[in-house]
């Protein structure tokens, strides 16, 4: 039963909010808020400033794949969610290979004696390799078939057993070649963890069965400095920019 103030408050209000359910319930149950909707009306001009299709994509008849595209030299795109040392590396083909004189008159010292070694990064992570190895990822890497055969480009450290050379923070890619072969895809065996919480009875089991992705390591190889001459190198005296 409603009191008299209730009553008396409920009817002395207008005739549109007394219509409305929401206000008249707000008034008797002291829990329930009435929220209010205001409208805006935006007023746009009858005729827009430019036209819809002013983009140079949608004016062309020419198809895209047909257009001339000039060569990108800019920075590959840098991905917020990659973290800074695992963002991909500029591209250095822009400029002919720039070799020191000094590099280039002790390399000969490397690249005669063999087998040399390499220690190469993939995602950051570096790996001792060796014509002959093989390497288990510890990971599956995609898009990649039994048979392929695949280049490491990212290197470190390039040597052999008694010469050295090391980059800054890479060697030049145009120096050296490492091909390794994928062999196939190992899986682990199947594990089962048991969880629970405190004073809970049930038990969750969770399965896990992860796969890796093996390779062989096929060649490791230094290039000569007959090679790189036949290449394109250029010899710069030390002490100048050079690429390695």
């Amino acid at each position: 039963m409603f009191s008299r103030t209730a009553l008396a408050r409920a009817f002395a209000q207008p005739l549109e909010q007394q219509m409305n359910p929401l206000r008249i319930a707000s008034a008797f149950t002291p829990g329930l808020r009435y929220a209010s909707t205001t409208s805006t009306t935006s007023t746009t001009p009858p005729n827009p400033s430019e036209p819809l299709s002013a983009t140079p994509r949608s004016q062309s008849s020419t198809p895209i794949h047909q257009q001339h595209r000039a060569p990108s030299t800019s920075a590959p795109h840098i991905r917020s969610d990659i973290p800074a040392n695992k963002q991909p590396v500029a591209p250095t083909f822009d400029s002919p290979l720039k070799v020191s004189q000094s590099l280039m008159e002790k390399l000969p010292l490397l690249t005669s004696q063999n087998p040399h070694y390499i220690t190469a990064h993939l995602h950051d992570r570096p790996y001792l390799l060796t014509a002959g190895d093989h390497l288990r990822l510890p990971f599956l890497m995609p898009k990649v078939k039994p048979g392929d055969v695949l280049r490491f480009n990212r290197a470190s450290v390039l040597g052999s057993r008694e010469f050295t050379l090391k980059g800054a923070p890479y060697v030049d890619e145009r120096l050296f070649e490492c091909r390794v072969r994928v062999m196939g895809v190992d899986a682990e065996p199947l594990r089962v963890k048991e969880k629970t919480k405190r004073r809970q009875r049930h038990v969750r089991q969770v399965r896990s069965k992860h796969r890796y992705t093996l390779l062989r390591v096929m060649d490791v190889k230094v290039k000569t400095a007959e090679e790189l001459l036949q290449e394109g190198a250029v010899v710069v005296p030390d002490g100048e920019g050079v690429s390695a």
